[in-house]
């Protein structure tokens, strides 16, 4: 708590303390949980979320990490911080967001009872590469684990016949979100992980998720123990969906929120939670530091979505186009080591699609704010209504100038982090981590 007063965070701190007295202390601190880890490229932190509030909505012990912080730093932290020497009669649970390079490591101190792998996109290609390697990275450590439970996205062509012997249980859609099964020229993972050939799809979801299938050698989505069955409604608030026969509302927009929530029911569904509190959690769920996160600045309702690739930029935008009023828009983009040094991905991203909405004012913000200005120009959007902000005090004094009172917020990791803590420091936001 003393580090995040002194160094306005300090998630990571106090695990880098404890491993330097002891670099065996994971084994220590994390004895007697039962450890659920959440990796993958999109949707840890609200997945973990999801998943977090199901186990205390039932009355179960639970700790997490969910303010993201999730290199071994941050998860040694999280078990320190909630380290005691008493011993509980109850079963506890930890929910933990792992980073995917950082799985491997974990497993050498932990043996969870339940990984699950939400999906695999291009993601920091100046850190992890191509998908391929970034799924060498998951599976080195998965194999150290061979006892725990797998709950994997099985619209993922990736994560399908993996050869382990870990009980694996598979969830996905069984409905399309797009009218093509045509996968888009971007999209990562579009030739079969057996025999390279082009995947088919029966539908597409978004990206290269959905029921996909090779006809050349046969490979194809793996059977799935939990789905999506049906999509009643969708807004720029949340979805109604149909998932074993009961209808769930969705709190959160999007489709790749709908896999949020599909993982974290498969989940709760592994850890014997009621579906009664499946069905109200996910109803109830807030917004999770900065996906989704709704501020109000001086009247403005500011919505700061968090974008890192492609696939998730996209669909940030696919849910934006569900508003259909008159709104700002606001873009950053940093090129910090957690961000990805390669700015170059932000040329995959649809921006295009945004040119025929009702935009007010585009406010451009962050270290590379000139070339995010360039790209929205090429894609089309009105550069007479751009507002280049240098730093945050500028980039808040313009939403506060806004004549539509919603505000879109999409934010590369850091720079979602700085606005944060200006927006903090201002008093609009009350708890930073």
């Amino acid at each position: 708590m003393l580090s995040k007063i002194l160094f306005k965070g300090g998630s990571n701190f106090p695990g880098k303390v404890a491993l330097k007295l002891d670099k065996d202390i994971l084994k220590t601190v994390c004895k007697n949980y039962n450890i659920i880890i959440i990796t993958g490229t999109n949707g840890k932190t609200t997945t973990t979320s999801m998943v977090y509030n199901m186990l205390k909505d039932s009355d179960k012990p639970v700790i997490t990490n969910n303010t993201g912080a999730n290199m071994l730093t941050g998860i040694v932290s999280c078990f320190v911080e909630n380290f005691s020497f008493k011993k509980c009669s109850k079963t506890v649970y930890a929910v933990i967001e792992c980073d995917e390079a950082n799985l491997t490591l974990l497993a050498d101190y932990v043996t969870p009872d339940i990984i699950t792998v939400t999906n695999l996109f291009r993601d920091q290609l100046d850190r992890y590469g191509e998908v391929y390697t970034t799924m060498d990275k998951i599976l080195n450590g998965i194999k150290k684990v061979p006892l725990a439970n797998l709950v994997l996205n099985g619209d993922e062509p990736l994560l399908g016949d993996l050869g382990l012997p870990n009980r694996t249980i598979y969830y996905g859609f069984k409905c399309g979100l797009r009218k093509s099964n045509t996968v888009d020229i971007n999209a990562d993972s579009k030739f079969c992980k057996k025999c390279k050939h082009p995947y088919k799809y029966n539908f597409i979801t978004y990206s290269h998720l959905g029921d996909f299938y090779c006809d050349n050698c046969g490979y194809k989505r793996p059977n799935l123990d939990y789905s999506i069955d049906e999509i009643k409604e969708k807004s720029q608030d949340g979805s109604l969906v149909v998932i074993g026969g009961n209808e769930f509302y969705i709190n959160q927009p999007g489709a790749y929120n709908m896999y949020n929530a599909l993982c974290a029911y498969s989940i709760a569904k592994v850890c014997d939670i009621p579906e009664s509190v499946i069905h109200d959690s996910l109803k109830t769920q807030k917004s999770s530091f900065g996906r989704q996160e709704i501020i109000d600045v001086e009247g403005r309702e500011v919505r700061i979505i968090l974008v890192k690739n492609p696939a998730g930029y996209n669909e940030a935008i696919n849910s934006i186009k569900l508003d259909k009023r008159v709104f700002n828009l606001a873009v950053l983009l940093n090129d910090n080591y957690a961000d990805g040094r390669d700015v170059s991905w932000i040329w995959d991203v649809n921006f295009e699609s945004l040119s025929s909405l009702n935009i007010d004012n585009v406010l451009i913000s962050g270290i590379r704010l000139y070339d995010m200005g360039v790209r929205l120009k090429v894609a089309g959007l009105d550069e007479k209504k751009f507002i280049l902000c240098k730093d945050y005090s500028k980039l808040t004094d313009e939403i506060k100038e806004c004549k539509q009172n919603r505000v879109y917020v999409l934010a590369t990791y850091t720079s979602m982090i700085g606005f944060r803590k200006y927006l903090n420091s201002k008093g609009y936001i009350k708890k930073l981590w």
